[in-house]
């Protein structure tokens, strides 16, 4: 009989690594690794010997689908405990065990380097409860047992793989924690203050991805414009000389960028991310275009800011895939202040934008600010910000008609009639299966050339994955 853990993930890219590094874990010690996503359709599985969900806290809903999917893994996998950790694990384990104090056991965020030896302990005791889960943990936690901290080495950055089950592309986790205070934001308190890994484990870990056959290396964390690394020479490093390091000391591999402050896009940075190697896709943590509630939300940059990074940007890549994040409907939010939002958005031309209503996020400042906004205006102005980020999808990518990218193959769809693959410039791309003309298949994780031929506008609208079509260039 083959044992399953079963793996569900909510949230950042950062959680989703975290997963990949908790998957290896239990496979090291020979279990089978479940990363496909639970559904309501599927049947019971008797041989999932424990699940565990990383869960996200940025948002309500965000918390309401976790205990949803909480109560699905209780009903499907009936013989297996569920282990709860993440950011959500870290600010409100109360919430969670009262679903089912007898199935769950919960393991903070900030401890989830425990998985690992929590997985050698379960290849030793297969038919463990909750209970006997959350004392093992308890027992192993360096912070409450200083006595253990010899032999287990808390290390947040422990939670690796060189290998990935689920994604084609590599991601390596450089950073946690968060120094930032935004008033809307419980992340710095759910992760912890910022830390980085060193240089020098950094560029080991690149290294090893690449000889694994890694074509691209997403680079992650909460807060990359934090990063602050150790040298071998005991001194410490920006994200920028990270980025020459990783380049200086890897062939072809290229690297991506998950997400950057404005105000860290430097001309220094800039020089750097001008190398071939440096994917043309950006992400701009930005909020608002309005420096009255940026201020408020105690973001460290304004408005002319954002625009600044955008220009030097494209100054280097001029057809990178531009992306933000924008939170519609911040307390005392006026029509004035989300037009200076808008009017930011159109002057530069994202590719896409992450709009996302204000959520009030207990134990944070904006919980208790007052005006709160309607929810009626917060989906009337997050329509206008879907609206605007569709046309900016659909026009970016129709600027590129008859471009050719190199691109990264995610799989196969509709019975093999077409190649799903990701270019380049982070666009979903569905192309023709040309195998009836030269006699080739295609796999995840291989690299080819396409060429776009037009924007899906049908599917960019419904939200689904798939945003152009392209032909596979030989």
């Amino acid at each position: 009989m083959e044992y399953v853990v079963h793996f569900e993930t909510l949230g950042c890219r950062l959680n989703q690594t975290e997963t990949e590094g908790a998957a290896k874990a239990f496979i090291e010690e020979g279990f089978v690794a479940d990363l496909n996503t639970i559904t309501a359709s599927e049947t019971a599985n008797k041989n999932v010997v424990l699940s565990i969900i990383n869960t996200c806290t940025v948002t309500g809903k965000a918390e309401q689908k976790a205990r949803r999917i909480i109560r699905l893994l209780l009903e499907k996998y009936p013989n297996a405990p569920v282990l709860v950790t993440g950011c959500y694990a870290e600010v409100d384990s109360e919430a969670i065990k009262k679903i089912d104090r007898e199935r769950i056991a919960v393991l903070k965020g900030t401890l989830k380097h425990l998985i690992i030896p929590l997985a050698k302990y379960f290849s030793q005791n297969i038919l463990l409860t909750a209970k006997d889960i959350e004392l093992f943990l308890d027992k192993n936690n360096t912070i409450t047992n200083p006595k253990v901290a010899t032999s287990l080495k808390v290390n947040p950055f422990s939670l690796y793989t060189p290998i990935f089950k689920k994604h084609t592309r590599a991601t390596l986790k450089v950073q946690d924690g968060c120094d930032c205070a935004c008033t809307y934001c419980r992340i710095h308190i759910a992760r912890g203050r910022s830390i980085s890994i060193d240089v020098e484990e950094a560029v080991k870990r690149a290294v090893e991805l690449e000889q694994n056959g890694a074509r691209e290396i997403v680079l992650t964390g909460v807060n990359l414009s934090l990063y602050s690394g150790n040298t071998s020479s005991n001194t410490k490093a920006s994200f920028g000389m990270l980025l020459d390091s990783l380049l200086a000391n890897t062939k072809n591999v290229k690297f991506r960028i998950s997400s950057f402050y404005p105000q860290h896009i430097t001309e220094n940075l800039i020089t750097i991310l001008s190398n071939d190697r440096i994917q043309p896709s950006f992400h701009l943590s930005v909020q608002s275009g309005s420096n009255r509630i940026l201020e408020l939300m105690n973001r460290p940059y304004k408005a002319q800011e954002v625009l600044l990074a955008s220009q030097r940007l494209r100054s280097i890549k001029p057809s990178c895939f531009l992306s933000c994040d924008i939170i519609a409907g911040f307390p005392s939010e006026t029509e004035n202040d989300f037009n200076e939002t808008m009017d930011l958005c159109k002057n530069i031309n994202f590719a896409w934008i992450h709009a996302f209503p204000f959520s009030p996020r207990p134990s944070t400042p904006a919980y208790s600010m007052k005006m709160q906004i309607p929810e009626r205006i917060k989906g009337e102005r997050i329509k206008k910000l879907t609206d605007l980020a569709i046309k900016g999808k659909i026009n970016y990518i129709q600027s590129l008609k008859n471009v050719e990218y190199n691109a990264i193959v995610e799989g196969m769809k509709h019975t093999n009639d077409y190649v799903h693959a990701v270019t380049d410039n982070f666009l979903h791309v569905e192309c023709i299966n040309a195998m009836w003309q030269n006699n080739l298949t295609y796999k995840q994780g291989d690299c080819i050339k396409i060429k776009l031929l037009d924007s899906d506008e049908e599917s960019i609208k419904q939200g689904k994955e798939i945003e152009a079509k392209a032909l596979i260039v030989f």
